[in-house]
This record gives C-alpha cells, structure tokens and sequence, in this order.
C-alpha cells in the first residue's frame, strides 16, 4: 500500500505541474493616457518578481510567463499605477488616468485644493508648458501664459520683472514665490528642469494666508517628486546659439564729419591720423552667444518612500560681449511613510556664476556704442590699456565700450540653499498635525577689478582698482499648522485649517575697495588708498492663520480666511495688521437640472479681502544719520552728520481690499474650457520715500517713510482652450488676455504730486509723476506740436523778442495760452504700464512629431525710449541717427526743408533739456516667442538603450512685430524702482536664438 500510495501522490504531483505550466501564458495589451494617447516607455510589472517589460512608442506590450494569479502592476510617471489580477484573460488594455494632484488638485497657501472647489482666482502652468521653452530663469515660464500675469526679461542671470494684475503700489512690487512651502524672493536657483507646476495667486481669497509677503501676488512652485514603481533615469540637453540683429542706423565716418561741420567741428584732420576707419561700435559689442544645457534626473518610489534626485549644468554666453551666466544646480526631494507618521525634506543647492553688462560713467554700452565717432579706432597699442579712445579734439567724451566691456572683469558668485524638512502626523482620522522649517540662505560676492589705461586725455585711470562685495543671508521659516477634514452626512464637507508661522531673517554685507599706482596685474584689496564699509539687518515676522472651507455636496462654496500680523518694520505703534478674506462659489455644473448637458465644468465665484505689505526697508521707522557731510566752523570745514531718514513712529501697514467675481466653464466633457474674471483693487496708505525739505535738517537726500497715496486697479482676465485627442494628429490651442488699469485716487494731506525716475541728466529730469486721478508714475512732459517754420510763427506764440526759441526748434504746446513755455505746460504725455497682456500657445502631434508654437505680447503701453534723445537731440557733438540729416535747415530766419521732422541741431535748450513727446513711443509688441519641432524615438528595436528619446529643433524670439524704434519694446525699468518702468536708457536686447536638443529617458 505504501508504494501504490508513493506512486499516486507522484502521479498528482506530475499532473499538478503539468496544470500549471498549462496556466503560465502571456499577457499583451495596450496602454493609453485618458484620451486614449497611447503611452510608450509605461512599466508593466508583475508583483513580487522581477518578471517586467515596458511598451514601445504604439503603446504596446507583451509580458511572458504570468499565471492566473499573478497580480501586474501598470504605472506611467505622472498617472496613477493600476494593479489588476490576471485571470482567465490573455490581453489587458489599461487606461492611466492623471493623478489627483495633477487633474483634479490645485496647489495653494498650505496645502492643495481640487478644482472643482476654487472660489479664488489662480493661473496654473504645467510642467509639459514649461518645458517647451528653453529657459534659464523659471519666472520667464510664465510670460504669456497666466492670464493678468507680466513678465519681461533681462540679461543673462538677472531676474525677469514680474508682476501680478498691474502695478498696486509704488515700492517693491514683486510677487512672493514659495517652492515647496519654502518663501523666497526670487527663482533664479531653481533648475526649471526641476519644476511639476506654478499656480499663481492673485487674489485675496487665495494670497491672503501669506499676509505681508503676498500682496503683489503669490507664484507657488511645486517641483518634480518621486513616484511609485521601478526607477527611473532621465537625461536632457541643448545646445544652440543667440544674437541681436537689429541695430541703430548711425552716421558713418563720412557724414560723421560733415554732420561735425555743421555744428562748428572741422575733424577731416583728426580723422586722417586714423586712416579714415569706419567702425561699427554696435557690431563690435554684439556676439553670437553659445547657450548649453545638461540636466539628469533619477526618480524612484515605493509604497512607503519616494525619492526624485536632479543636477543641471547650463552655461549661457550673451548676446553682448563678456557678458554670460553659468549655473550648477542640485536637487533631492524625499518622501517615507510610516505608519501615520509622514515625513520629508525638499532641498535645492545652485552655484552660480553672472559676468554682468558693464557699464561707465552713468552710460550702458549700448549708449557709448551709438554715440562713439566712428572715425576713431577700437584698439590702440600705444595707450595704456591698449584701447583708442576720445580726446577734447573730438568734443565727444563717449567711452570705447568694447574697453568697458573688455578690460577687466566683473564676476558675481551666488550659493544659494533653498529647502524644508517637514513631519505630518495624522492624530486621528482627518485631523493631521504639520511641522515645518524652512531656509532660504544666500551668499555673494561681486568682484570687479579695472587695470589702470589711457584711451585720450578724456578718459584715464592711473591705477588698478579692486572692488569687492560680499553678502551672506538667510530667512528661516518655523511653520506648525493643525488640518481638520470631515464630511458629515455625506453632503456637508469641512476643512479648518490653523497656523502659527515665524519667520527670521538677517544678512549682512562687507563692500571694499582699494587702488594699486605700481603695477597692473595684482587684483587683491589692500589698506592704502582704500574704502570700507559695512551693513547688517535683522528682521521677524509673527503671524497667526486660520482658513475654513466648506461645501454643501461640492455644489455651494464657502471659504473664510484671517491672518494676524506683526512685522520688525513699523514701529510699536502700529507693528501689528489684521487681515481677512470671504469667498463663495456655487458650482452649477452639480445641479440636477444641469445633468445631460453640453457643459461638463459650470462654476460662478466670488471673493473680497485684504492683503498687508510691509515691503520697505529695515528701521525707516526710526531716525538715522548722513555720515560726511562737513559744516563751515570758526571759518573752516568741520565733520559732521545730517539728518538722512526723519522718524515716523506712526508708519503702519500698506494694505489692499481685493474683489474678485470669476466664472469657469468647460463643454463638451472639458473639450472646451475656460474662465472669465473682473477684478476692482484697491491699495490704501501706500508707503513711499518723501524727500525732506532741507529746513529740516537735511542735507539733500534725506526722505522720510510715510503712507501717502491709495490707488485703485481694475481688469479683466480671459482664458480659452481647446484640446483635441483622438486620431493620429491630436492638436490643443490655449490663449489668455489680462487688462489692468491703475489709477491714484487720493495724497497724502498737503501733497499734490510726486515726482521720480531715473537719475537726473539732460532730457532725462524727473519726469515720472504720480498725481490724483493719473496712472501710477505717468510721463510728466510737454506736447508737441511740429517745428516753427519762420519767425512769424514764433512771434505769433510768443511776441517779438520774448523769447529764446527761433525758427527751426520744436513747438512746443502752450497749454495755458499765456505765451510762457514752463513747467505749467507739462501734462500727461504718456503711460509706461500696457492696456493689455496677452499669449496664444499652439501645439500639435502626428504620430512620433510634435510641434509647438507660442505667440506672446503686450498692448497700450508707452515707451519713453532715451536712445533716441541720445540719437536725435543734437544737443552737442555725438554719433546721432541718419534721421538727423534731414533735420530743419534754418536760412535766414526760414526752414528751408519744411518737411523736416526733427529739429535744428543745437537749437533751444527746449527741444532737448526737458521730457516731451518727440522720445515717447509706442511700446506695444508682438512676439513668436518659441516655435519648436520634435521627433521621438521608441519601441523594441531600441529598450536594449532607452526607453524613449526626444529629439527637436527651437527658435525662440525669432518675429517681433512692433512699432517700436528701439532695438527691444520688452522694457521693464531704468533701475530696480518702480518709477522708472518703461525708460529705455540701453536696456539688454532679448536676443534671437535656434537650439537642437535632446530628451531621453531610460
């Protein structure tokens, strides 16, 4: 019996297997996106083994030795994985839809929100959209395409203007940027490579939780994670070239010289002892320019940790000579689980590197470029330096920009450390208790060292000089927040955040300088013939936040918010500000009534509150002092100090009311989509430097911080899009338009207008004014009204003799009749802040292409464009346009060329000493911003390399249509402050560039 029985189990046992081996099949199928976009390079694992397989560029797969048990997990970065059972089948499709966090999730102050719930107004750019324009500065992802959102570029490692739903108040009017929940100024050391989305806050409802740091808006980064499923490695690059091709039409050497003849200046000579050269200043400060780009990512997960780790190299040489930036960037976000404790850590570390544009003497390059006599070589090895310069022979003191850009050099290195490290503990089910600590930590040092040279008896330094700027900051963040969620009787759902935030900032900066007589080649600072000085600041912030949200069955919305604040700026009089915001929503598209119908997305919003700002500098609540400032004593100077900034112990709070009224649509199951709002704002107590009399104490240069003014803003903002995606060629258009209009609405008691603008010079007064019932900071100067063709005409205005302007000089609107040209005649003559803003973004694929197309622009802006005073003024001896060849002629008392549009050159101190309309200009533009063609690699004959490669062709700036005369309508401002924007005193040009790049993921 017991071998009959060893010989049955034997037998089962043999058939078992043979069961078993008849089960073990293979599996194929199809894997797509939720529009049925086949997804190539999708990982198909069966759980537990190491038994996987991905689809190739069709989206297809097909997996070997799978048994009916067998559980196959489907995962795609970006989508939610799918686990499925085998079962009897042979063939499993599976469609991954977008994770919760990209389709449904918005993120906003101290958490994410679903969209179907926003009652604020919030712009979103996806990771796919920033992609598709190379840039070097994440903030420039943004241009053009967040409806009410301004962006303007600058040179190589300078950061882009930004600014949010128009100009509200006149300080610093950059939006706050939070990455990760870490505050910081700017996003210049983040890898944009790095970044999964940016949502834009705009109105109070969504900012206000930020208090202070958010009232010029809030752009929130949330960068790339790690995501659950095997590992996965991914490498880009680019490479591709940049230039300026436009120019000024400037005078060559020959009617140089005849131009020089008729302001009283014989230099046929001076220009013999040069062989007649005709050089080209602007050709010789502009180069093609090299812009590279290495970026390398790992990103893995499992079901308790993720992990995601980054570093980019990218080197940008500029379109000016000797100007570039270079940047090393690291990245490493971690997540793990355990149990209901969840903690994690999101740290970016960047190097970099900015070789600024030079500049001398209060002049860019490009203005010494325009004005330089062409006649006058570029190099001369007979000078110290080697340079050729202007002598008083020439009556020209331009300076040889290719030695200001040349000699020498100019190197900014920037570290910077941005990153958190946080724990959530989930107390009991919905109730989760945050921890979080911040930093944002910063160091420089601007380094400029100048040999000493003698390009002519007009410019000459006889020394070395060394210039050295180092600073160092840091802002810490302690942030602990408390989050109740529920839903009572499955219709009513609650969310009550609290928060106690702390923030503490400092930074110091050490600046010292020092000159060497002996020798040219020692760069180091020493004590003789040196300078030294030093400034350190501390700065805290307190702040309690509370936010309800809540819906009946996602249909009625209902968010509240508060914010109380205490800010080391102001004084103990007023150092704590209280804030608030209501919002309500009422999603239509949930109504019974609604079933059925062409809308999928239907949704009606409201909002009003109130947002602080503390954005001045540090302790201009109380007094300080003016050092060196000398008093005459017993007949002789005596050192002394002078009142610099005047105490104001009753400085309070910048505020602004928001209200906001928006409507969100999408028909056709979101095939169509959209959204419409109106904005009304406005900014009260608004703080602002007021010069001080000097009969106060101060020497000249002395302000004191004060609430002056409130201002109103108002717009509208559109957005469309339509996407379709089905078939082989699938195509998606997205356009936005945003308006902003501000106004000032009322002065401070006694205060008529303000006066700003740029550093003072000939043409270029202060001219920007803000006064009751005009834009902000509007230009401030004379209309124009042609050219006096004979003395009659002058006498008609003016009477016989009563006046020092003759035939040939501009005319100049005497707006009060009284026949006196003064500053009583000055009005509104132009608006440096658009009308409009606006972006339309095209993209299409068929099969393994894809093409991009993103058209951006402004509209109704004015700029006052200083070039062409420098061009056109014919004050004194300069390089000027071609234009000034048919300049007015003056014969005996008549203009011989009545047709003539500018001038006689040095004419009446009229037509150039002061702002008028002959330099303001139409600043509207439109640009091809990127345009861009791709081919993409996949399938079996390549998984032995990669997963999927991407290879494409980009041209970026390429079109600009505009009736600008400058070289580039993108203006922001003369210098860092607002009531400067739209001067061109030489701005950097955005130069035009092609890349080729490539994408691979393994």
């Amino acid at each position: 019996m017991n071998v009959k029985l060893k010989i049955a189990l034997i037998g089962l046992l043999i058939l078992g297997s043979h069961s078993i081996m008849a089960q073990s099949k293979t599996i194929s199928g199809v894997i797509t996106d939720p529009s049925g976009f086949p997804l190539p390079g999708a990982s198909i694992n069966v759980e537990g083994t190491q038994n996987s397989t991905s689809t190739d560029f069709d989206g297809k797969y097909s997996l070997k030795g799978v048994s009916p048990t067998d559980k196959i997990t489907y995962s795609y970065v970006g989508l939610i994985s799918q686990t499925i059972t085998v079962g009897e089948r042979n063939s499993i499709n599976v469609t991954l839809i977008q994770s919760t966090q990209n389709l449904n999730e918005v993120v906003i102050a101290y958490g994410t929100q679903k969209r179907t719930k926003i009652t604020g107004a919030i712009s979103t750019v996806s990771s796919k959209d920033i992609a598709a324009v190379p840039i070097t500065n994440a903030e420039s992802a943004l241009q053009g395409r967040a409806a009410g959102v301004t962006v303007v570029n600058g040179a190589p490692g300078s950061n882009p203007t930004v600014s949010i739903r128009g100009l509200a108040t006149m300080g610093n009017s950059a939006p706050l940027y939070v990455i990760d929940g870490v505050l910081t100024g700017n996003l210049s050391g983040l890898s944009p490579n790095d970044i999964e989305s940016i949502s834009v806050l705009k109105d109070a409802s969504t900012t206000a939780l930020y208090g202070s740091k958010a009232f010029n808006g809030v752009i929130m980064v949330t960068t790339k994670k790690g995501k659950k499923g095997p590992g996965q490695l991914s490498f880009s690059t680019y490479v591709g070239g940049q230039e300026v091709t436009k120019r000024y039409n400037v005078l060559n050497t020959q009617q140089y010289l005849q131009y020089a003849k008729d302001l009283g200046s014989d230099l046929t000579a001076r220009a013999a002892e040069f062989a007649n050269i005709n050089t080209n200043w602007q050709d010789q400060i502009f180069q093609t320019g090299v812009m590279q780009d290495y970026n390398l990512s790992f990103s893995n997960g499992t079901e308790t940790s993720t992990g995601r780790y980054s570093a980019e190299y990218m080197k940008q040489d500029g379109a000016i000579i000797n100007t570039g930036f270079e940047r090393y960037s690291f990245r490493a976000n971690n997540t793990q689980d355990i149990g209901k404790l969840k903690i994690g850590s999101n740290i970016g570390v960047s190097f970099s590197t900015i070789n600024p544009e030079r500049s001398s003497g209060g002049r860019t390059l490009l203005e010494h470029a325009i004005k330089m006599a062409p006649y006058l070589p570029i190099y001369n090895e007979d000078n110290i330096g080697g340079y050729q310069g202007p002598s008083a022979i020439d009556g020209n003191d331009a300076e040889n920009p290719v030695r200001v850009a040349n000699l020498g050099y100019q190197k900014i290195n920037n570290l910077s450390i941005i990153g958190n490290i946080y724990a959530e503990l989930e107390i009991y089910k919905g109730l989760k208790f945050r921890s979080q600590v911040s930093l944002d930590y910063y160091t420089s040092k601007d380094h400029t060292f100048i040999p000493g040279f003698q390009d002519g008896s007009y410019h000459k330094q006889a020394f070395s000089s060394t210039n050295e700027t180092n600073s160092q900051g840091q802002t810490i963040v302690f942030d602990n927040s408390l989050t109740y969620k529920t839903t009572i009787a499955q219709k009513h759902n609650l969310e009550v955040l609290g928060v106690i935030t702390k923030i503490d900032g400092k930074s110091q900066s050490l600046a010292a300088g020092s000159r060497y007589y002996i020798s040219n080649e020692i760069d180091q600072l020493r004590y003789n013939e040196g300078s030294l000085g030093s400034a350190n600041y501390e700065e805290k912030n307190l702040g309690y936040i509370a936010r309800i949200n809540y819906d009946y069955d996602g249909k009625y919305l209902l968010a509240l918010s508060g914010r109380r604040d205490a800010s080391s700026r102001f004084g103990a009089n007023n150092r704590w500000g209280n804030f608030y915001s209501v919002a309500v929503g009422w999603n239509i598209a949930k109504e019974s009534f609604m079933n059925n119908s062409i809308f999928s997305t239907l949704k009606l919003r409201a909002s009003t509150g109130t947002t602080g700002n503390d954005r001045i500098d540090n302790y201009q609540y109380s007094a300080t002092l003016l050092a060196n400032y000398n008093y005459p004593i017993g007949g002789a100077n005596a050192p002394g100090v002078s009142l610099g900034v005047a105490a104001n112990p009753d400085l309070k709070w910048e505020s602004k009311l928001d209200r906001n009224i928006g409507v969100d649509f999408g028909l056709f199951d979101d095939k169509l989509t959209g959204s419409f709002e109106y904005f009304n704002n406005k900014s009260s107590d608004i703080l602002f430097a007021v010069p001080l009399a000097a009969s106060v104490g101060s020497a000249g240069g002395g302000t004191q911080i004060q609430n002056i003014a409130d201002v109103k803003v108002s717009g509208f903002e559109v957005s469309l899009g339509y996407n379709d995606r089905k078939g082989d060629f699938t195509w998606s258009a997205v356009a936005n338009l945003g308006t902003s209009k501000n106004e000032v609405t009322s002065l401070a008691p006694g205060v008529t207008s303000v006066l700003g603008g740029p550093a003072p010079r000939a043409g270029l007064e202060n001219f920007s004014r803000l006064e009751v019932g005009q834009p902000l900071f509007y230009f401030y100067g004379y209309q124009t009204n042609g050219i006096y063709q004979n003395q009659a005409e002058v006498d008609a205005v003016f009477g016989p003799g009563q006046t020092a302007i003759k035939p040939g000089d501009i005319k100049i609107v005497d707006r009060d009749g009284n026949k006196v040209i003064n500053s009583e005649d000055k009005t509104n003559i132009g608006n440096p802040y658009p009308d409009f803003t606006y972006g339309l973004n095209l993209s299409a694929a068929y099969k393994n292409f894809d093409f991009n197309c993103f058209i951006t622009g402004v509209a109704g802006n004015d700029i006052y464009n200083a070039n062409t005073f420098d061009l056109k003024g014919m004050n004194r001896l300069f390089n000027a346009s071609t234009d000034v060849l048919d300049r007015a002629i003056v014969q005996n008392g008549v203009v011989t060329n009545p047709n003539a549009t500018l001038p006689r050159a040095q004419g009446a101190d009229i037509n150039w000493s002061s702002a008028n309309q002959r330099y303001i200009e139409d600043g509207s533009f439109t640009r091809l911003k990127n345009i861009a063609l791709g081919y993409t690699l996949s399938g079996d004959a390549f998984k032995p390399y990669f997963s999927k490669a991407r290879f494409y062709v980009s041209g970026q700036n390429l079109i600009t249509i505009t009736n600008y005369s400058g070289l580039d309508p993108e203006i922001a401002r003369a210098d860092a402050n607002a009531n400067s924007a739209g001067i061109d005193l030489g701005r950097y040009p955005q130069p035009k560039s092609v890349i080729f790049g490539i994408d691979v993921t393994f």
